[in-house]
């Protein structure tokens, strides 16, 4: 018999978790199944390496009668993004890039970037780039760039009129989309701004041009095959146990959006680093257990220590958080206390933050309400799989941190 890399296998109140106080977890989340705010969902919490609570519930097809599974595989959108930025990372422990590279020097459609300075996405005034896009821009979401979706700024619009909304033109592969943004303006100098875009997609071609391998390969070979994650890809590898995804409408009810998710059940045209993989809570786990180690993971180092402890710092404008310096986010909590590294936030305040949380935090989430976080500190992960879309439609992330810590009964660390 062989044992699921997800069971509970030590006593949680060993690991400094009332058991009782972890059933909440699950006695809150299944209320969103029975009242139809979501058709299911996934968590998985550890402590130093241990699970100390997996559970699942609902279905991952509500039309189809199929219930969630220890194996399902989800659609995890910007849960994508850390995963780019270790492979980044990779390529620059090993010399071949630095941090403030010009993306130019392997991207030439970056050479000459223009800054939005006024008027209509039809017809706006620009002015050249006083600073190249460099590496580091790209990992913090500095570069200037954009997402369509985020209906807040001319040069939004003027993704959306090239294509770039939720999706890309079709037939459009990963080097003709970055060459298709590179030729719209920046919504801000590179460097003294964060704004949530396609940077990380950026970043993927730019991992694909410096190692000579497409984003697929690289993260199969570097990233996948070593960790064991054996059901993560830019395709579901199984789409029968793939959930379906749902949205929430204006009037509040939830719908199949079949539309949106229909993409990760077949080859895609082009290689999204920034939001593209689908995977497995099982899979994830070992991913965020590497970042917990310091980039190791059961013998295999990805990441020196350093590294990662380098990735979990604060990297924006003066040390500012993401109120400070960000555009709004589709998010349901605000990021007051909560900086930025190297492909994740990071928390700087548990205070301004206002939830129970620890100050080095690592966490991300995706647009399909599916969130994980890694607190050094105290030793714990979690991770949290569901598919409904936006990420905004519930306090899911908010409610699981709350839920995770007040469990959490042992004596605290001492702050340093």
């Amino acid at each position: 018999m062989t044992t699921s890399p997800l069971a509970v296998e030590k006593d949680p109140a060993s690991l400094g978790f009332d058991p009782a106080r972890l059933a909440r977890i699950d006695d809150h989340f299944r209320t969103y199944v029975d009242d139809g705010r979501l058709a299911g969902w996934q968590v998985v919490v550890t402590r130093r390496g241990q699970v100390v609570h997996s559970s699942e519930a609902g279905l991952r097809d509500e039309e189809a009668g199929l219930p969630v599974e220890q194996d399902t595989r989800w659609r995890i959108y910007s849960m994508s993004k850390p995963v780019t930025s270790v492979a980044a990372l990779i390529l620059w422990e090993r010399g071949l890039l630095e941090l403030t590279d010009p993306i130019s020097r392997w991207l030439p459609a970056f050479a000459e970037p223009r800054v939005y300075l006024r008027g209509s996405a039809a017809a706006p005034l620009t002015m050249p780039s006083p600073e190249p896009i460099r590496v580091w821009h790209l990992l913090t979401h500095t570069a200037g760039l954009t997402y369509g979706f985020h209906h807040a700024h001319p040069i939004d619009e003027a993704y959306r009129a090239a294509g770039f909304e939720w999706g890309v033109p079709p037939g459009l592969d990963l080097a003709g989309c970055v060459d298709a943004w590179a030729q719209l303006p920046l919504v801000h100098t590179p460097g003294t701004e964060w704004n949530y875009s396609h940077a990380t997609d950026v970043l993927g071609r730019l991992v694909e041009v410096v190692s000579g391998r497409s984003l697929d390969d690289f993260l199969d070979e570097e990233i996948f095959a070593p960790l064991g994650m054996t059901a993560t890809g830019f395709v579901a590898d199984d789409p029968s146990r793939t959930a379906a995804l749902y949205a929430r409408v204006a009037n509040g009810s939830r719908v199949r959006a079949d539309a949106f998710g229909a993409p990760f059940l077949e080859p895609p045209t082009w290689l999204s680093g920034g939001g593209g993989l689908v995977s497995t809570a099982a899979d994830y786990h070992r991913f965020t257990q590497m970042l917990l180690r310091g980039g190791e993971l059961d013998g295999v180092r990805l990441l020196g220590s350093r590294t990662v402890a380098y990735m979990g710092r604060n990297h924006l404008p003066g040390g500012a958080d993401l109120e400070a310096v960000g555009r709004p986010l589709f998010a349901e909590m605000p990021f007051d206390g909560v900086g930025f590294g190297l492909g994740v936030s990071v928390v700087l305040d548990p205070t301004r933050y206002r939830t129970l949380s620890s100050a080095g935090e690592l966490a991300w989430g995706g647009a399909a309400s599916t969130a994980f976080w890694v607190d050094p500190s105290e030793e714990v992960t979690a991770l949290f799989f569901t598919q409904l879309m936006p990420s905004s439609a519930y306090p899911i992330r908010s409610s699981l941190r709350r839920l995770v810590y007040q469990a959490l009964v042992d004596e605290p660390p001492r702050a340093s």
